[in-house]
């Protein structure tokens, strides 16, 4: 019993691999669909959100680089309790940035992640966030041995007329990150209506080249973001 449930998950996972892998334009042989599933699961990991870090991804030459606020806010994100130990934190620091992540949390703590003397614990509060959802899409991959040149476009799916559904549902503006409308689409629309739609739309949004690197224990990690053209 536990070998056919071992076997449905691997195949669950090769499944919404390919289904994945069908939805970017993949240029190298030797991207498998798995490592395209699991890229597309780390980058929405690191990915936040606009209004809250500046950027949902921002632009570094090395981790240790990267902006404060964006690094320690993804922290919060992957937090699975809202009062943790400063230990937990930088373990979890460690998991989602990986072995060569040198930067130490403050003993101040952060305006979303603040210390608490009566627990003596860091909390995470509450973040104020628009109905605009910061999207990314996975346009190509270049793989060399362990590493890997993802390019994403980025763009932002505007749910402000939520509360305008009638029969036809409501619509979602898709933007670029300028906050200018390239298409509409409407909330009953399939997910390939509106990878077709990002597709048609390519050139309108910007991109942005994440590289990875992949560890002993297959996990990936940000090695550094540069603009795409």
């Amino acid at each position: 019993m536990k070998k056919l449930i071992a076997i449905i998950c691997v195949l669950l996972v090769i499944f919404v691999g390919m289904v994945i892998y069908r939805r970017s334009n993949i240029n190298s042989n030797n991207v498998t669909a798995s490592e395209v599933g699991q890229i597309e699961e780390y980058i929405t990991k690191i990915y936040a959100w606009k209004e809250v870090t500046g950027e949902a991804l921002p632009t570094f030459d090395d981790i240790n680089n990267a902006p404060d606020l964006w690094l320690w806010q993804v922290v919060v994100n992957n937090l699975e309790e809202y009062a943790v130990s400063r230990e937990q934190i930088q373990s979890k620091a460690t998991e989602i940035f990986g072995p060569n992540f040198t930067k130490e949390f403050p003993e101040e703590g952060t305006e979303n992640l603040k210390y608490d003397e009566s627990l003596n614990l860091y909390v995470a509060g509450e973040v104020q966030t628009d109905n605009k959802e910061d999207v990314f899409y996975i346009n190509s991959i270049e793989k060399s041995q362990n590493e890997y040149k993802v390019e994403i476009a980025e763009y932002l799916e505007d749910y402000s007329n939520e509360t305008e559904e009638s029969n036809n549902g409501y619509d979602i503006k898709i933007e670029n990150l300028n906050g200018e409308e390239i298409a509409t689409v409407k909330d009953t629309d399939g997910e390939t209506v509106i990878v077709n739609t990002i597709k048609e739309n390519i050139d309108k949004l910007s991109k942005k080249i994440v590289t990875l690197q992949k560890g002993d224990n297959d996990n990936f990690y940000v090695i550094k973001v540069v603009n795409g053209t």
